[in-house]
């Protein structure tokens, strides 16, 4: 009985790794055995740094937030505590882009977060 090796699958598989390796240097794209590693070394990669985006992200609108705040007289921390004192539920990605867009509904929010904070100190005191 002769042998059978499945080549069409076997195929497949390396024309699969060998596609995505398309674009890397020397014989990792060329390479079955190089590619595969690079692939999924590269696969790990992408996994982590989707995670990683989202924390550069958040971080992005924190420091443009902040920036637009102490503008108009205020820091980050107590313009956030205001929003949520004042029952404000806007999300930082909207926030971020209301600084940089509209200055005057951002420069109203903070309005309405420092009158709430005064309003929160007159009922503690």
């Amino acid at each position: 009985m002769p042998r059978a090796t499945n080549s069409p699958a076997t195929r497949k598989r390396r024309k699969r790794i060998l596609s995505k390796a398309k674009g890397f240097r020397g014989g990792r794209s060329k390479l079955y055995r190089t590619a595969k590693d690079s692939v999924y070394k590269a696969m790990q990669w992408a996994y982590r740094d989707r995670k990683v985006r989202k924390r550069n992200f958040r971080s992005l609108w924190i420091q443009r937030i902040n920036a637009a705040a102490k503008l108009n007289g205020m820091n980050y921390s107590r313009f956030m505590e205001g929003l949520r004192t004042a029952g404000i539920e806007i999300d930082r990605k909207v926030l971020s882009d209301l600084a940089i867009h509209d200055a005057e509904a951002f420069k109203a929010l903070v309005q309405s977060s420092a009158k709430a904070l005064e309003e929160k100190a007159k009922q503690t005191a």
